[in-house]
């Protein structure tokens, strides 16, 4: 028995940055950007894309710099893609969020921080931090494309600890962890929980691992009710 085959997003490039937008049939109630972890790529969300979609929520998942069919190295710049690919998304609607996993996590909560508001909801999925991303870098264990220079530097200037903070009142923050994952533990989303104000919350799920809640669905649609309640969709 043959099953038909899901649509297929609508592939783009914008400065570089190649991205997937997931579009729903009717006039988005809301609107969310996607950041892949290290070594990732787009691809590897379509199926959340397509879960958003089927909720009337728009989806965009771009290939971070250094990765996919992106130009440029990872750096410091990724907070500046991250915005941009907002911009690109509010083509459709006004109402956007960002969800990120891993390394996409903690770029998600430096983004909303640095919109000023305009980000109204992020959903961190096991993010990581920047003490983390430095190891990484040091340890030259990344295969994607990076200037290890600027990004050096960049996760030395930077907390994702106190940019939860700063969030409050206007961004609403999720933070979703296995508790199994065996790359960040998950006490590192409760002390970013701790450090942030309302609205927030913090799903610690028993089991799994670093990728398991990217692809549980109950997750996804758990993530995707958590935004559309944030920003009124």
């Amino acid at each position: 028995m043959k099953h038909p085959l899901p649509a297929r997003p609508e592939l783009g490039e914008h400065d570089g940055l190649s991205y997937a937008l997931f579009l729903p049939d009717g006039e988005p109630v809301a609107g969310v950007v996607v950041l892949h972890g290290a070594g990732s790529a787009k691809e590897s969300h379509f199926d959340f894309g397509r879960t958003a979609r089927d909720r009337g929520v728009a989806a965009l998942a771009y290939d971070a710099r250094g990765h996919g069919r992106s130009t440029g190295d990872f750096g410091r710049g990724a907070i500046e893609d991250a915005l941009t690919m907002c911009d690109v998304l509010r083509e459709h609607t006004d109402r956007i969020a960002l969800r990120g996993s891993s390394m996409g996590g903690f770029c998600a909560i430096l983004a909303a921080a640095a919109s000023g508001g305009a980000v109204g909801a992020v959903v961190a999925i096991c993010p990581a931090s920047e003490d983390m991303l430095l190891r990484g870098l040091r340890n030259r264990s990344y295969e994607f494309r990076v200037d290890h220079g600027d990004a050096e530097a960049w996760l030395q200037s930077v907390s994702v600890r106190d940019a939860a903070a700063s969030l409050a009142p206007r961004t609403a923050l999720l933070l979703m962890h296995a508790r199994g994952d065996e790359q960040v533990p998950w006490t590192h989303s409760q002390e970013i929980y701790d450090a942030a104000g309302d609205p927030k919350r913090l799903l610690v799920l028993p089991g799994g691992h670093h990728r398991s809640l990217q692809h549980d669905g109950e997750m996804q649609n758990e993530s995707l009710r958590f935004i559309e309640r944030a920003l009124g969709g």
